[in-house]
């Protein structure tokens, strides 16, 4: 099934293409802005803009992503565009560069807590696990076409208005997005059983990710990527023109072979994880992105460079990157318990930044500080590394199903008898005959007309052992490293 055959994918994929683009037009806007604020300074300006907005989606990421099942997930999507329309018409008054920083902080911040909740909604959309793929490479080639119509629609409009017009346009497109999410079908949410204020529903969704051994792997291969992205993004710019002695279109033509090449990789994806699976496909992209940084590294110390091998590097790279990254949606959807899915994303969302922000400073500042060649190798090494350790914390045996047992405890959250937890009676009193769940009403009675029915109360959960999607909640602490091992 093509995920464009379901309504409510159809209009979430516009909204996310109409604000990508939006995005795009405000990324060259703020960089006119700031060189007509701070002149020559301008670069250490927009350093200063990248640096900030990973800070918030490092901070903000994870708190939305643990406290978004408390609000209604369209009322929680809109009202975010809404205020990122509002901070980003805001940049058309800007006359101080503090202001700039603050109001981009804000912006950044209510995309990080945009986003997560927005994939997460994605795969209960697309239930069937080959149409979510599909999705998946969809929105990775929306990413791709961002960056290629993006700075090709402020240049038309840059001939018509000035660069303030472009931060209206965004702010437009995050209205159009917010239109589109209102019309659109957006599943209920999921009850999930987790309790506590800020702090421990924040801490939950990064330290659930960090304890699913495939989910380590994710964030590895996560990192490797930064690195060589890194490199692309920073230090094209350096090759084409330092290096290759080209002009302003060589580095663009460049920055679109490493689109050209993520393209293609997301047209073919659901095809071959079909034929290799994620594990290989994923560890096999992120290996070539790697090995296409070292050879670059041996180019750029040749006495000779040439133009084309550099363009097949950028294209192999573009594509290794896509092959890596792209199925990672799969895994955390996997992971997580459907209630639990918007804090495992946001988790996923700020812990890869975090690698970005890494990355941006090693590979960056090498170029700068020593040369070309040695920031090929700090992202070529840096990947495979990367590489390495994914292959290590994923297991190449990683089955959906995990055969192990629960001690007996007693805790409260909503729940319904259809599930093999909570076979317990509903009585009077608070006690445990045999391994029989009795539950705690203190003087109220309490009766369900029908056990798929959520009810919430303190109960007690006998010890059992048996077999089932293993995920990290509030019933499963750890990871079982041995078959029936006690969680």
């Amino acid at each position: 099934m093509s995920p464009f055959s379901i309504a409510a994918f159809r209009h979430l994929f516009s909204a996310q293409i109409t604000s990508l683009v939006g995005t795009g037009l405000t990324t060259v806007a703020l960089s006119l802005l700031a060189f007509d604020l701070a002149g020559a300074d301008a670069g250490r300006v927009l350093g200063s803009i990248l640096v900030l907005k990973m800070v918030a989606y490092l901070v903000i990421a994870p708190i939305a992503g643990g406290m978004a099942h408390l609000l209604p997930r369209r009322v929680w999507l809109v009202g975010l565009d809404v205020l990122r329309a509002l901070v980003v018409l805001c940049l058309t008054f800007v006359d101080q560069i503090w202001q700039i920083f603050v109001l981009v902080f804000v912006v950044n911040a209510a995309s990080a807590a945009f986003t997560p909740v927005f994939q997460a909604i994605i795969p209960e959309i697309l239930e069937d696990e080959k149409t979510y793929t599909k999705g998946l490479s969809y929105a990775r080639l929306a990413y791709d076409l961002e960056n290629l119509i993006s700075p090709a629609l402020a240049a038309a409009l840059l001939f018509i208005w000035s660069f303030d017009s472009l931060f209206l346009a965004n702010s437009l497109t995050f209205a159009v997005s917010a239109v589109l999410i209102v019309t659109a079908t957006v599943p209920k949410a999921a009850p999930t059983d987790r309790e506590g204020g800020i702090y421990a529903n924040t801490r939950f969704g990064i330290v659930a990710y960090l304890k699913t051994p495939r989910l380590r792997g994710l964030l590895a291969v996560h990192f490797a990527v930064s690195c060589v992205g890194a490199m692309i993004i920073v230090n094209t710019v350096v090759l084409t023109r330092a290096v290759l002695g080209g002009s302003e279109i060589l580095t663009t033509v460049f920055l679109g072979c490493a689109g050209g090449g993520s393209m293609i990789a997301a047209f073919v994806i659901p095809r071959m994880i079909d034929v290799i699976g994620e594990r290989r496909l994923m560890m096999s992209g992120i290996f070539l992105a790697a090995m296409a940084m070292i050879v670059g590294a041996f180019a750029a110390g040749a006495s000779v460079t040439v133009v084309w091998i550099y363009a097949a590097l950028w294209i192999v790279a573009g594509a290794g990157m896509t092959f890596a990254q792209t199925p990672g949606g799969r895994l955390i959807q996997r992971s997580a318990s459907a209630g639990d899915r918007s804090a495992f994303f946001a988790a996923n969302f700020a812990l890869s930044h975090g690698g970005w922000l890494i990355a941006y400073g090693v590979v960056g500042w090498l170029g700068s500080l020593v040369d070309l060649t040695t920031a090929f190798y700090a992202s070529g090494g840096l990947a495979l590394a990367g590489a390495i350790t994914a292959l290590v914390l994923w297991p190449r045996q990683d089955p959906l199903e995990i055969h192990h047992s629960h001690p007996g405890f007693w805790h409260e959250h909503p729940h319904n008898h259809n599930d093999p937890h909570h076979g317990h009676g509903h009585v009077q009193a608070s006690e445990v005959v045999g391994e029989r769940a009795m539950d705690d009403h203190g003087s109220h009675p309490h009766e369900h007309s029908h056990e798929s029915e959520s009810h919430r109360h303190r109960h007690y959960h006998p010890p059992m052992t048996h077999k089932h999607r293993f995920v990290i909640d509030s019933h499963h602490t750890r990871w079982p490293v041995e078959t029936g091992e006690m969680v």
